[in-house]
């Protein structure tokens, strides 16, 4: 009986010891330099790494640098980082989107990785050659409909953003409209522009000075609701409902960081995305500022991996 006795303070002493040394851990964090993982510079996520790294280094204490990587690669090292809340990673749809258009699994998006907050979305603009005879989404789809195979969607890479939002569309629509792809979203918007191809779903950066010249003619923005980044605009779900392109950017730490440093870092996040100097900066990005929860993060990753994983499955897409 003693010894059962020894063996459970022994267990509940162990534990509250546990307890104790988390909480301790996240009083302490951070104690030296943080470190982002982010992709390639010049990228979306690289410029919400920036900001968001600047601003934690400024509330934290500590300095914070940003590590640029392509590909895969900063799901690849986080993954396999201790979970100590000193490397973490900020990425956009890229970081799922890629495994599924390769068929590889260098990470597991729901398990290797600790969520903390959605940071921006990036809607897209669907624009059309003023020459075209539509001026809403339900003109598109009769028209489309009308022409099966005859109206030309430009788009960058394979299963880049603009090019999803194209399959989506069609998939949702139900029309025919064939996809024709360029090396860059510029390169589309030429084409666009001289009337080679008859729309596309660039950026709202890309798309918005050949909007005001009146080169191209706007019809709807991709994201569920209206955008600030496209004034005026309907979203394409106002004539599908559910519809929704935009690409999404977060932030991560390893899994099994401990919950005080998840909190602490998720505090600190949703502060700065907060600041108008922040949002302002984003805007002029592109970026509409979206905080969430790490739960709502961790949902919103498994419903977006599950549409447009069928999305990519049904139009047959491979990556480059």
């Amino acid at each position: 009986m003693l010894a059962k006795q020894r063996f459970i303070i022994v267990v509940v002493a162990t534990v509250l010891a546990m307890a104790g040394a988390g909480v301790a851990c996240g009083q302490n964090y951070p104690s030296k330099v943080i470190r982002i993982i982010t992709a390639s510079p010049g990228s979306g996520a690289d410029l919400v790494a920036r900001l968001i790294g600047q601003e934690l280094s400024n509330s934290l204490g500590q300095p914070v640098i940003v590590d640029n990587r392509g590909g895969t690669i900063p799901g690849e090292i986080v993954a396999k980082a201790a979970p100590d809340g000193y490397t973490l990673m900020i990425a956009g749809t890229p970081i799922w989107i890629d495994p599924l258009l390769k068929n590889t699994n260098p990470y597991n998006m729901v398990t290797d990785f600790s969520p903390i907050t959605l940071a921006g979305k990036s809607p897209s603009i669907l624009v059309v050659h003023p020459s075209l005879p539509v001026k809403s989404v339900k003109d598109l789809i009769a028209l489309a409909k009308a022409k099966p195979g005859q109206l030309n969607s430009g788009s960058g890479p394979a299963g880049g953003s603009p090019h999803l939002a194209a399959e989506l569309f069609k998939a949702m629509a139900g029309v025919n409209i064939v996809h024709i792809p360029y090396r860059g979203i510029t390169l589309a918007l030429s084409s666009l522009i001289g009337g080679e191809i008859q729309l596309a779903y660039p950026t709202a950066v890309a798309a918005i000075p050949h909007m005001k010249s009146g080169r191209l003619r706007a019809l709807a923005v991709t994201s569920i609701e209206p955008s600030a980044l496209a004034p005026g605009l309907p979203p394409v779900a106002a004539t599908l409902p559910g519809y929704e392109a935009a690409s999404i950017t977060a932030v991560y730490a390893p899994a099994r960081t401990s919950p005080e440093i998840i909190s602490r870092l998720h505090q600190e996040i949703v502060r700065a995305l907060g600041q108008a100097a922040v949002k302002e900066k984003f805007f002029s990005a592109g970026v509409d500022v979206a905080g969430s929860s790490p739960e709502q993060l961790m949902a919103t990753v498994k419903s977006e991996m599950a549409r447009m994983g069928k999305v990519i499955r049904d139009a047959g897409i491979r990556g480059e």
